[in-house]
């Protein structure tokens, strides 16, 4: 097919944001995937507020990977949301079948943040003179998410 969306990015400039932002697309699929099991398998104790928190990384993954989508588009790039590329490329570590303890989605999703995160922080760094517009996308999901993280590690904290 030929290349119907052009960019204003020179074709190195291109290569990387375009790689950034599908790798982040596949990776937040696969946030808000694992976050969707986790909601309709958590049970335990505090059930309610991990099961409305879930909710709430949902719609934050998938707003984000939406983003990243159509930036993806802007700078001429097709982004690739199918479920075997997601199955193959994501860098989230996953989550298990069945039911779940409350605690253990929690820190099931500590972990798949993490996940996340360190691998978008590696795409801010790449993306710093290619394109600090992808940059400056990520930056702002880095923050939200590590704000995320923040809130899932502290149901669990003690002093």
């Amino acid at each position: 097919m030929s290349q119907p969306i052009t960019s204003t990015l020179d074709t190195e400039q291109q290569k990387v944001a375009g790689e950034a932002l599908r790798a982040t697309v596949i990776d937040l699929i696969d946030l808000s995937l694992i976050a969707k099991q986790a909601h309709w398998n958590v049970i335990g104790r505090n059930f309610r507020s991990v099961h409305l928190a879930l909710d709430e990384l949902v719609t934050a993954a998938r707003d984000f990977t939406d983003a990243a989508a159509e930036r993806a588009t802007a700078v001429g790039v097709s982004p690739d949301g199918r479920a075997e590329t997601v199955a193959k490329e994501s860098g989230a570590v996953g989550f298990p079948d069945g039911w779940q303890q409350d605690t253990d989605v929690i820190d099931g999703v500590v972990r798949n943040l993490t996940a996340v995160i360190q691998r978008l922080r590696e795409r801010i760094e790449a993306t710093e003179k290619a394109d600090p517009v992808t940059q400056d996308l990520f930056i702002g999901f880095a923050a939200r998410l590590e704000q995320l993280h923040w809130m899932w590690q502290a149901q669990v904290a003690t002093s």
